[in-house]
């Protein structure tokens, strides 16, 4: 019964968001700023193309310079969910000086490795590209600025505004981070097993942290799922975006939602239908965006996947976004 209320809730609230966000047609706007005052803007097009990806890009790419890292997922060999390679195929020459950025894994797979990282990357058509397993020549430590005095401010408060046990002041990252000037995140938006999606967040916090030692600091022994788990994941990914400021985008691609990550080598089929691309500045309005647009679908489309968010209790990685002040959960839909 607990389930069916908050899902109930959920929907309530998610049905309101979207009727009282502006879902607009770009070619009547005059210029970007003209979303509503304290919203971020996010872009959405239906179109799941090259085009399609390129006419949202183009209105997020302002921070776009220098070295640029394309932060994706490779996916294990042969992953049946993911997506097509013509897309990021077509997006990569439009960012100029571009690298395809990834770092190895914690849990047993090719993955796990350099060697085999990099055979994964080939197999599965990443090749025509520069890649860079950022991890493969050692790690980075990326300090999580101010996180130490929220934890001591919040301490006190009640209810609590963070899950009790250990969390992450800092981060071991691969080392080659470090190296790039700006972040492009293209992000195949999809549910996971602990974290119940995966978007931009988990993209960056689990996947710019190091296979061998940055992994495990956000897991934690025994890999326990439930809030810590997130809250570290969260922490981990605020690191990036602080490090990389406004040189940081995201691109979410919402095709092939399975409810499993692209990490699971047999991943269910996916029941809920392909939706779009969304494009921000804003990491946690296009991640909110993503989930909001999957409960916005009917019941028979988004029953497994929201059943998968919400059993894992997802939905607390925009709780936490938010309260670290990661970005902004109110925004304007802007369909392209």
């Amino acid at each position: 019964m607990e389930k069916k209320i908050l899902r109930r809730t959920f929907l309530k609230r998610s049905a309101l968001a979207l009727g009282g966000i502006a879902v607009c047609d770009f070619n009547r706007l005059s210029s970007a700023a003209t979303a509503q005052e304290g919203k971020s803007l996010v872009f959405f097009t239906k179109d799941i193309s090259v085009s399609g990806l390129l006419k949202i890009y183009s209105r997020i790419n302002e921070g776009m310079t220098g070295r640029i890292g394309i932060k994706l997922h490779s996916g294990e060999p042969h992953g049946p969910n993911l997506l097509p390679i013509e897309l990021i195929k077509g997006l990569q020459p439009h960012a100029p000086n571009s690298t395809l950025v990834e770092c190895n894994v914690l849990y047993p797979s090719p993955r796990q490795t350099t060697k085999g990282h990099l055979e994964t990357l080939n197999t599965n058509g990443f090749s025509f590209c520069p890649v860079d397993i950022m991890d493969a020549e050692g790690e980075a430590m990326l300090p999580i600025p101010g996180l130490r005095e929220f934890l001591e401010v919040s301490a006190p408060s009640t209810p609590p505004r963070f899950a009790p046990g250990k969390h992450l002041t800092e981060v071991t990252v691969g080392k080659n981070l470090l190296n790039y000037d700006s972040l492009l995140v293209y992000t195949h938006f999809k549910g996971h097993s602990m974290a119940g999606f995966g978007g931009s967040l988990k993209n960056i916090g689990i996947g710019c942290a190091s296979g061998a030692v940055g992994k495990q600091q956000i897991h934690g022994e025994g890999w326990p799922k439930g809030p810590l788990f997130l809250e570290r994941m969260v922490e981990s990914g605020k690191g990036t975006t602080t490090h990389f400021g406004p040189h940081i985008t995201y691109l979410n691609v919402l095709k092939n939602i399975s409810v499993d990550c692209d990490c699971d080598g047999h991943g269910a089929k996916p029941t809920c239908n392909d939706i779009g691309i969304l494009g921000s500045r804003d990491i946690l309005a296009i991640d909110k965006a993503s989930v909001d647009l999957v409960y916005a679908q009917p019941e028979g489309q988004r029953r497994d996947i929201v059943e998968r968010i919400e059993s894992r209790s997802g939905l607390h990685q925009l709780e936490y976004m938010k309260a670290l002040r990661m970005g902004n959960d109110q925004y304007e839909l802007i369909t392209l």
